[in-house]
């Protein structure tokens, strides 16, 4: 989420048109189309985030500025040459890393939360805790993992430390309750 992904669109011979179709998983198709021939651009549904990058010497390519998790899906290139016909497919899944918070809750004791990530975040404790996690799923896509402390014996410490692992990083946080 928030970075930029650029996906090439590999070309054999000489082109003359060129078209990408985005298959998001939520909302509807969007196509980008060019023709060499007339040298025109055309974009059907799509939003203002994604266009064309074309440099001399590199594939035509797709970017998607300001990935959002709405970008999620399928993005087919197809393109008809001298050559042939060619297509390439991509499947974009958009990483939200989650946001980590860890306080005390009214019986003192630690509470770790890593809200709105996606994938769901992956928590533990140190010291070792007997915690079990809860989620709460969001209509966006995104997770939020809630997790207690609770240990039998702190073995003299009061500090707890959170440990957030998720494909976008890993995190972690202490506090004393």
């Amino acid at each position: 989420v928030g970075n930029s992904s650029v996906l090439p669109c590999p070309v054999k011979g000489q082109i003359s048109m060129l078209t990408w179709t985005i298959t998001p998983k939520v909302g509807g198709l969007c196509t980008l189309v060019y023709r060499t021939d007339t040298n025109m651009t055309h974009r059907t549904n799509c939003s203002d985030n994604i266009n064309w990058k074309f440099r001399a010497g590199l594939a035509p390519a797709l970017e998607i500025r300001q990935v959002g998790i709405a970008q999620e899906g399928n993005y087919s290139c197809e393109v008809a040459s001298t050559d042939g016909n060619f297509r390439t497919v991509y499947h974009l899944t958009v990483l939200a890393p989650p946001r980590l918070s860890l306080f005390c809750d009214e019986q003192g004791s630690p509470v770790c939360e890593a809200a709105a990530g996606k994938p769901p975040a992956q928590l533990s404790w140190v010291p070792e805790s007997s915690s079990s996690a809860e989620e709460k799923c969001h209509d966006n896509g995104t997770v939020t993992v809630l997790s207690k402390f609770t240990a039998c014996s702190t073995n003299g410490t009061n500090v707890s430390t959170c440990m957030v692992s998720h494909p976008a990083g890993n995190w972690s946080q202490s506090i004393a309750c």
